[in-house]
Parts: C-alpha cells; sequence; structure tokens
C-alpha cells in the first residue's frame, strides 16, 4: 500500500476549524527522492483547519553549489524565501519565518554567514539550526549535519551560538534526549541567545531505546524540568510522527486516528506543557517528515483532543497553536 493510499484511509474533518494555527516547524525541498514545495505545503496546510502563518526549518534544500562551502547555505534562504513571496500571493497560510543553517563551529565568523542570509531573507530570516542529534549507538543515524559527540560543550560552537543571540537572531535545538543535559549546560553558560528546542526533546524509541518508553522518560523528563529553569527557551510540542520515535505509527496496517495519535502521545506532551507552560509551548506539524505517521489533520486534530481532554483554557490553546510561535519568532499577525 503506498503512502497516499495508507493515508486516505483515515480522512477526518477538523475537529475546530476555526482556531488559528500558526505552524512553526515544516520543511521544503526538491530532492531527487522527492519534492515538497508550496503546492504541496498549502495541501497539507489547506487540508482543514484554519492554518494561517507557518515557519521554515532547514534541510538541507537550495545550497549553493559554488563559493566557498560555509556561504552555501545562503542558498537555502534565498530558495525558501522565493517561496514565501509565493505564499504571500495566495490563498492559503504564508509563510512568515524562515529558519537556516549556519556551521556556529565558526566562532564569531559565523556573523558573516548570518548577515548573508539576513539579506537573503527579504525580512523573514530568523535564526539558524545547527542540529547535534547524535547517539553512541551505530543503529541511531547521525543528523544530517554529522555532528561529533559533545558539540554543544566545544568552545568554538559556544562562541558562534554567543555570536548568534547578539546579532539578535535564534537558535533552533534539534538532539536525541540524552543530550537534553548538554542544551541545559549551554543555555546556562551562554545564556542570551534565544532557544526553542525541537521534537519534544527526542525521545528516541529504536535501537537500544526500543521498547523502553519509561527508561527514556526517566533521563528525558529530568533534563527537560532542569531545562525550564532558563525562561528564555521553549519547546517545540511535536515531531511525534517520526519512525525513530518507535511508536509504530507508520507500520500499522491502516493511517492512524487522531483518537489513536492523541492516546500515544498525550501524556509526554501534557508532560512538557506542564513544564514550561502553554506560554512556552508550540504545536508544530514537522511535515512532511512527520507525514510518515499520519496525515496533517489527523495530526492537528490530535493536538485538539488532546487540548480538550486537558481543559487548557482558551488563552493557553492560543499560546500553544499560535501565540508562543509569533512570539519566539517575532511574526505579526
Amino acid at each position: 500500500m503506498d503512502k497516499t493510499t495508507w493515508l486516505a484511509g483515515t480522512i477526518e474533518e477538523p475537529i475546530d476549524a476555526l482556531e488559528e494555527i500558526v505552524d512553526p516547524h515544516h520543511h521544503l525541498w526538491d530532492f531527487p527522492t522527492g519534492t515538497y514545495l508550496l503546492p504541496e505545503l498549502h495541501e497539507d496546510t489547506g487540508s482543514g483547519h484554519n492554518v494561517t502563518q507557518t515557519v521554515f526549518i532547514e534541510c538541507g534544500a537550495g545550497y549553493k553549489d559554488q563559493g566557498p562551502d560555509y556561504l552555501r547555505p545562503v542558498g537555502e534562504v534565498e530558495f525558501v524565501s522565493e517561496q514565501a513571496n509565493l505564499s504571500a500571493e495566495q490563498e492559503g497560510a504564508e509563510i512568515a519565518a524562515i529558519v537556516g543553517f549556519a556551521d556556529l563551529t565558526r566562532g564569531e565568523a559565523v556573523a558573516e554567514v548570518l548577515a548573508a542570509q539576513d539579506a537573503a531573507g527579504g525580512g523573514r530570516f530568523r535564526g539558524i539550526r545547527h542540529a547535534n542529534a547524535w547517539d553512541l549507538s551505530d543503529e541511531i543515524r547521525a543528523s544530517h549535519t554529522k555532528p561529533p559527540s559533545g558539540l554543544l560543550g566545544h568552545d568554538d560552537f559556544r562562541a558562534g551560538f554567543a555570536t548568534l543571540g547578539q546579532m539578535g537572531f535564534s537558535f533552533d535545538a534539534w538532539m536525541f534526549h540524552p543530550q537534553v543535559k548538554e542544551l541545559v549546560e549551554l543555555v546556562a553558560a551562554v545564556p542570551d541567545t534565544p532557544v526553542v528546542l525541537n521534537h519534544l526533546g527526542g525521545p528516541l524509541g529504536i535501537g537500544p531505546y526500543e521498547g523502553a518508553r519509561d527508561e527514556v522518560r526517566s533521563t528525558l523528563r529530568p533534563a527537560l524540568e532542569a531545562l525550564a529553569q532558563h525562561e528564555h527557551v521553549v519547546v517545540k510540542v511535536g515531531g511525534i510522527g517520526m519512525s525513530i520515535y518507535g511508536v509504530g505509527l507508520n507500520r500499522l496496517p491502516e493511517a492512524p486516528t487522531s483518537e489513536q495519535v492523541a492516546n500515544v502521545w498525550s501524556e509526554d506532551i501534557r508532560h512538557c506543557v506542564d513544564t514550561f507552560g502553554p506560554e512556552r509551548c508550540m504545536f508544530e506539524s514537522n511535515f512532511p517528515v512527520d507525514k510518515q505517521g499520519c496525515s496533517y489533520t489527523v495530526l492537528f486534530n490530535a493536538f485538539q483532543r488532546i487540548a480538550d481532554e486537558t481543559g487548557w483554557s482558551a488563552s493557553e490553546r492560543a499560546d500553544l497553536f499560535s501565540g508562543t510561535a509569533r512570539r519566539f519568532y517575532r511574526i505579526d499577525p
């Protein structure tokens, strides 16, 4: 069964089609293995929920093929800026902010790349993601940046991280759950750079972590609670369709319903929101990556189900679905 047929098995109407959503995490790409550009994004964001604005997060797309290696990621910001301009002219969600990549191990010299990305972003560039997702196990594939162990503690990385904040930009953090304690140490040592932790902190469920969800929580939750003590750190609540989390949504004979997704992830989402507060959490799609687990409508229906069951107030829901993302990424309504 192909993915389109699989997803079509659980067509749902949105639970609340009027609740405004700012999706703070999606990708765009045109790779030999597949294409996800503005038409595909608008098909997903326009599938029933009221998604008004989005934030693009780097994924290695559109890099320049000439010039110094460290400047080639500027091409991604240029590529997405063109897509964002088109989105502003069309009906559907507008790409309102762009997060690129710059190699922070260049230390203070990273300022050149950041300035070039800011110029290329047409007023939408907000910061960078330098993923450090890495695990000792050979069964866990490292992130696309090929990071070394302990990257966040390296002096050159910290100098670049500090420069990022000094220039008024933010940092998207993508790592696996054993590494969140490293982020705690980083934000304590360099407290002036705004940080958003991606994907609930990366609770792995494959390789040596398969079937060990309680043990993973026992590592991740104290780290999240320590991280929450730093008020300039917020969290993206999502990434829950990724197969590396090991819950098996992608292995079901039929695509899951929003009720099934909510049942699997409610406890971890509620812990995260209880720990940081709704004003420091934002629901994210992580599309098209999370499309391996469920459709866009099912995903946001699951978030709305959890919000209904938890009983968050109207203002708390507004933070989770749109307000926190707008504040962090400095997006005007």
